[in-house]
């Protein structure tokens, strides 16, 4: 998650989705042509699932109010990808480099480097690791000092995420993620993300906590509860969260989400902003509940 100087947060419009201020004059300035989009950076984030008896819950961290994009929003643990992650081959378990190339439509090594940074980044902001010392294990515990001073080190970047595999002696188990999603900051964000959205479960033993100093709050939450929340506009998101959410709804345990993650369509969703009739529109094609109509000199 980008970190930021605190700025004024807009109060949220109908639904609990979240506009950034500066979103209609970065827009127009794109449609102007004065506005030169940048290149989005590869990321990743996971949706954590554990199951209760009302089934599946996800794992979600409410972004600190200080924070300059999306403060205050609800959000899954993710980042970006260390480019690190895709130099040497790394220990690994379940599908093959080449079986994730195929399903995230990248190269062999960049699809390691991705997977890397979901695992890597749940670890970071959740304290849950998907690697063990075997092809069928994971580690059962990551609260001791010697793994917190490892995380820290990973955060800090001043550890990768596969020198940190390689130390341990674990490998990465590809087999406990499935790909569920990919959206792509809009053109017009200064700061912009190619984002892979996995699916995983809580693995037997470990426990979650607020490891993020980035989040004020974090929360066990059933997807439609989450849904609900932020249609009464009580819960803050950004569009590709409450999508996802949406998306979880179907399913009655974390293994049938799991299981359900090879037919989730993983076509980039790209915002879209146009100026009609003097209004400028913002849409994700495929997600009409997006769209956003603003009047000239409106608010965002």
């Amino acid at each position: 998650m980008p970190n930021g100087q605190q700025q004024p947060q807009p109060e949220p419009p109908a639904g609990g989705q979240w506009y950034p201020p500066e979103w209609p004059a970065r827009i127009r300035a794109l449609a102007d042509g004065s506005l030169t989009p940048v290149a989005p950076r590869r990321a990743a984030t996971v949706m954590l699932l554990r199951d209760t008896p009302d089934g599946p819950a996800v794992h979600m961290l409410r972004r600190r109010a200080s924070m300059a994009f999306a403060g205050g929003a609800y959000a899954y643990p993710g980042g970006g990808v260390d480019p690190r992650d895709e130099e040497h081959l790394v220990g690994w378990a379940g599908p093959s480099r080449e079986d994730w190339a195929d399903r995230l439509g990248t190269d062999p090594l960049t699809a390691q480097a991705i997977v890397c940074g979901a695992v890597r980044e749940t670890f970071e902001e959740a304290g849950v690791l998907l690697a063990g010392p075997a092809p069928d294990t994971v580690v059962g515990d990551t609260t001791g000092d010697d793994w917190e001073g490892d995380r820290q080190a990973l955060v800090a970047r001043e550890l990768s995420f596969a020198a940190f595999l390689d130390r341990r002696g674990l490998r990465l188990r590809s087999d406990l993620l499935g790909a569920w999603a990919r959206w792509i900051t809009p053109e017009f964000e200064p700061r912009r993300y190619d984002t892979w959205f996995f699916v995983a479960a809580l693995p037997e033993g470990q426990r979650t906590r607020n490891a993020s100093t980035e989040a004020d709050r974090t929360v066990w939450i059933r997807p439609a509860d989450a849904a609900a929340g932020y249609d009464k506009g009580e819960l803050l998101m950004m569009p590709p969260t409450i999508s996802t959410l949406r998306s979880l709804e179907p399913y009655g345990s974390a293994a049938d989400a799991l299981a359900a993650a090879g037919a989730q369509d993983l076509a980039p969703v790209l915002a879209r902003a146009a100026l009609e009739d003097g209004e400028l529109v913002l849409s994700w094609p495929g997600h009409d509940e997006f769209t956003k109509r603003v009047r000239p000199g409106g608010p965002a």
